[in-house]
């Protein structure tokens, strides 16, 4: 009999509830905003010297939050420079939020925003169709090289597009978080879908290492309060259930030995750690910044 199990990527309206439910419960954006805040001015300290104009591809940028902190970390640099900000981003109601986001937000009148509602991959085919290949002098991945199909082929795709001072970073889950665990023992029985299983920091330093490429790593140390998920009907606790596992409806649609499976195995040290009386899922990111 086919499984019920559906991934939650075939859902957007879905996905989108699930991953606001994840934002409102884990620490994952502020830490993001202290590294923006913090280190980010001296990863983007020499992309615009001596230019008139900087070209930026934000691929994934999502709702916006963390590209216009970024964006304010290049205008603070480069006070006066124009910037083109290209947002790759398939999630249409995403852009829309990205789009009501610039539309409340001041001090942008030197920032030109175009927006591709499609994927990574579509741009690249988009590109090469016509061939063409822009140069950047940013360009970020921040939690989207989990949707890709070819993790390499993306990174090095991209890679090329850097100009000769361009960086490019990428935010991925720690080799050594939660999400690993959870994932390397339960990914085959969520994922449902024809792209990457999992990719932590520990894969993308592989493949940068394979490739030869020059980097550097910073890790952010992050949690989600999953304590809701450890209260049946619970519905912010099915909402990370359902994140977490990558598929809709998972209270409700796993088998009943895959879910008891997959409780106990949030509740051990691997994934999580238990803190005033909460169940705290390890969520530590890695910032990656390659070289051109």
């Amino acid at each position: 009999m086919a499984s019920p199990m559906r991934s939650l990527l075939t859902d957007p309206a879905g996905y989108f509830q699930a991953f606001r439910c994840f934002l409102a419960n884990s620490t994952e954006h502020q830490c993001m905003q202290e590294f923006m805040e913090k280190q980010l001015p001296a990863v983007i300290a020499s992309i615009g010297n001596g230019k008139s104009t900087i070209n930026i591809l934000s691929l994934g940028g999502g709702a916006g939050e963390i590209d216009l902190l970024i964006l304010s970390k290049i205008q603070a640099r480069y006070p006066g420079v124009t910037i083109n900000n290209d947002v790759v981003e398939p999630n249409a109601n995403q852009i829309l939020k990205y789009k009501e986001r610039v539309a409340e937000t001041s001090n942008l009148e030197n920032v030109n925003f175009t927006w591709h509602e499609e994927t990574a991959y579509e741009y690249e085919s988009r590109m090469n169709a016509e061939k063409k290949s822009k140069k950047w002098d940013f360009i970020h991945m921040i939690q989207m090289l989990y949707y890709v199909k070819d993790v390499p082929a993306t990174i090095q795709y991209f890679h090329r597009l850097l100009e000769a001072q361009g960086k490019l970073l990428i935010i991925v889950v720690s080799g050594t978080g939660g999400w690993r665990s959870l994932w390397k023992k339960y990914g085959s029985y969520f994922c449902l879908r024809d792209v990457s299983l999992f990719v932590s920091s520990a894969d993308i330093k592989s493949i940068l290492d394979s490739a030869g490429l020059k980097y550097q790593l910073h890790e952010l140390p992050s949690y989600i309060d999953i304590t809701s998920c450890f209260i049946e009907g619970n519905k912010d606790g099915e909402l990370l259930l359902d994140f977490l596992t990558e598929t809709c409806d998972f209270s409700k649609t796993a088998p009943p030995e895959l879910k008891s499976e997959v409780m106990e195995e949030l509740g051990k040290p691997e994934c999580s750690e238990k803190r005033d009386g909460k169940v705290l899922f390890n969520n530590t990111m890695s910032v990656i910044v390659i070289e051109p």
